[in-house]
């Protein structure tokens, strides 16, 4: 199947022009052979532009080529999720317009994590809450953003604490002793992207990953999306014995956490994956990944179903 719709794949609309080397998302996701459990969410997942009705921010670090909700809604059936949990992409910076409308069109079955500025105000919040907005991201990887004070992220957490959202962290392995205190005082739930963006690499007993699991240990607030082993990985998808086995390097981090938080994880594809350098993911091959990293029924029902429902479906929210 292909996602365009109508849509030209690969474009970037209204005038903008792709960042040089841009690796456009595949267009013909393979049908996955794990069967996700009723109810599945993919939470980590986004929307660019298009750029012709929501203009990328002039602050960017990268210009995508256009990824519509549309072609998110038509991935999200064809590999059989339930639900989305978009989270706000930094080529639009804090104008949450696309992510908005995605929201209001998903007849609720999407979720989103906003970029906001400390000097949002109660009637934004209000607004983006109305559209299915429940939590917002601060993102710390230099290559993507610049530095924000951490006291003007502290006035934004004391904003949504009263309304019951949380905190999603972007960071790189190399960053977590600079940021780990200011990362365990945040009050709300905190969920970190990526696995903090461990080196796969290294050993996964090693003093890198041993201080992310430690942060999980101390922080019971503290959740992790297992996601992006295409990111991770330096194997990369190979064909093993016959048989497609996906980033099987990144395999043993994942399932490390999620055997021990089995009640903190998440997952999901990261579509349009971006800045992605060597290569682009099939989807349908990630979703066959995740039964590597939780390998019983019931680890998959939490990681997929139990967890985000209750991070982003509570009863009555």
């Amino acid at each position: 199947m292909t996602l365009t719709d109508g849509a030209p794949h690969g474009a970037t609309s209204g005038g903008f022009e792709k960042t040089a080397g841009w690796l456009d998302w595949y267009d013909g996701p393979s049908t996955p052979t794990f069967r996700l459990p009723a109810g599945a969410v993919d939470a980590h997942c986004h929307v660019f532009g298009p750029g012709a009705e929501f203009p990328y921010s002039p602050a960017r670090k990268y210009t995508p080529c256009d990824a519509s909700a549309d072609q998110l809604f038509a991935l999200r059936d064809h590999l059989g999720f339930e639900r989305n949990v978009i989270v706000q992409a930094t080529c639009h910076g804090a104008d949450n317009s696309a992510l908005v409308d995605a929201l209001r069109r998903s007849d609720g079955r999407a979720r989103g994590v906003a970029t906001v500025r400390a000097d949002i105000t109660d009637a934004e919040l209000d607004e983006l809450h109305a559209a299915g907005v429940r939590g917002v991201r601060f993102n710390f990887v230099k290559r993507l953003v610049d530095r924000v004070p951490t006291d003007s992220l502290e006035a934004i957490v004391a904003k949504i604490a009263p309304r019951g959202w949380h905190v999603v962290i972007y960071f790189e392995a190399e960053d977590l002793p600079d940021l780990y205190d200011f990362f365990s005082a945040i009050p709300t739930d905190v969920v970190i992207d990526h696995m903090g963006r461990p080196d796969v690499t290294k050993a996964v007993d090693g003093p890198d990953f041993a201080l992310f699991l430690r942060f999980l240990r101390e922080n019971p607030n503290a959740w992790t999306k297992v996601s992006c082993p295409e990111r991770l990985s330096a194997s990369g998808p190979r064909a093993l014995d016959g048989e497609q086995h996906a980033y099987v390097d990144v395999v043993p981090f994942a399932r490390r956490v999620v055997e021990e938080f089995p009640d903190r994880v998440l997952w999901g594809t990261d579509w349009p994956h971006p800045n992605l350098k060597d290569h682009m993911p099939d989807d349908g091959l990630l979703v066959d990944f995740i039964p590597q990293i939780a390998t019983t029924a019931e680890l998959q029902q939490k990681l997929l179903v139990d967890n985000p429902q209750r991070l982003y479906w509570p009863e009555g929210a």
